[in-house]
């Protein structure tokens, strides 16, 4: 039986095949575990960087750690919006500095291990997560009973994790109901 909270969308145009989408709310881990899983990572070196993305991602120890150090200097937030440009120099305040050493280096960490996942050559990251979003579409182009069936299961396997999320409908999409009187 499908989740009911589970968003599943038939889509049909002149200009389009039919399908069957879903709006599942993917994560980071989600994208790279997929592209981990797919090698969608052209170099062992970004694959490495991936795994071990996912292993901070994964570690409750250091996001504790984390969210402890960001707030070890009174008054100051490290990730205030426009920080860098209203006081760019702030990493060189001898105060400020001492007090947030520890989350600077978890963020540098974290920036330098991001930048290396995303570095691919071809856009091969941007790729990786077009094609886990073209996991949650199923196109049904002269489809049978059988493979709608199929279809439903893999959107309902696909959206386990992410299927008690509520959906945001976009407000220019309204539903239609045969036979309305509108019409």
């Amino acid at each position: 039986m499908l989740n009911p909270t589970l968003p599943l969308l038939l889509r049909c145009s002149d200009n389009a095949m039919p399908a069957i989408t879903t709006e599942l709310s993917f994560t980071t881990s989600h994208l790279l575990t997929y592209m981990l899983q797919t090698d969608k990572f052209a170099s062992p070196e970004r694959a490495a960087a991936a795994a071990k993305f996912l292993g901070y991602l994964r570690d409750p120890a250091l996001a504790k750690e984390y969210r402890a150090e960001r707030w070890n200097s009174p008054g100051f937030d490290p990730m205030r919006p426009f920080l860098d440009e209203e006081r760019p120099d702030w990493k060189r305040d001898p105060k400020i500095g001492a007090d947030l050493k520890r989350y600077v280096e978890i963020q540098e960490e974290l920036d330098d291990t991001w930048r290396e996942v995303t570095s691919g050559p071809d856009e091969e990251f941007e790729r990786g997560e077009n094609a886990l979003l073209m996991c949650q579409r199923v196109d049904l182009w002269c489809a049978g009973e059988g493979e709608v069936e199929a279809a439903l299961k893999h959107l309902l396997n696909l959206g386990r994790e992410c299927n008690d999320l509520v959906s945001d409908v976009p407000e220019y999409v309204e539903e239609f109901y045969p036979g309305a009187s509108d019409l």
